[in-house]
């Protein structure tokens, strides 16, 4: 799971959430980042996105781009601020609220099944 967060400590807590999941996890700090971690890992089938961040697209706009690209990636989309409506994310993503559970994610992981 490529998770992709602009701040430290909450992309670290999540980092540690997901873990607790027995899933393997790599971490980003924007969207550029994420996109260099997607192209280098092919293996990675999920990506868990804020949707506020720095840098040259928001969480959303990732999405978007990246399920162009790799149709097969699932999107967990989560924000504190913004409730996006389903027609602003990719079919099938999920969004969650934060602060969010380790239960919270697994459900999410789960609908992807």
């Amino acid at each position: 799971m490529l998770i992709v967060e602009d701040e430290l400590f909450i992309r670290l807590a999540a980092t540690e959430l997901i873990a607790q999941l027995g899933l393997t996890v790599c971490a980003a700090f924007n969207a550029d980042d994420a996109i260099s971690i997607l192209e280098a890992h092919s293996e990675i089938t999920v990506v868990f996105t804020d949707i506020q961040m720095a840098g040259s697209m928001d969480g959303l706009a990732l999405c978007i781009w990246a399920v162009e690209r790799w149709p097969q990636l699932r999107f967990i989309v989560a924000s504190g601020g913004v409730s996006p409506l389903i027609t602003d994310m990719p079919a099938g993503a999920v969004f969650i609220s934060e602060p969010y559970t380790v239960a919270d994610i697994s459900m999410a992981i789960a609908s992807f099944r």
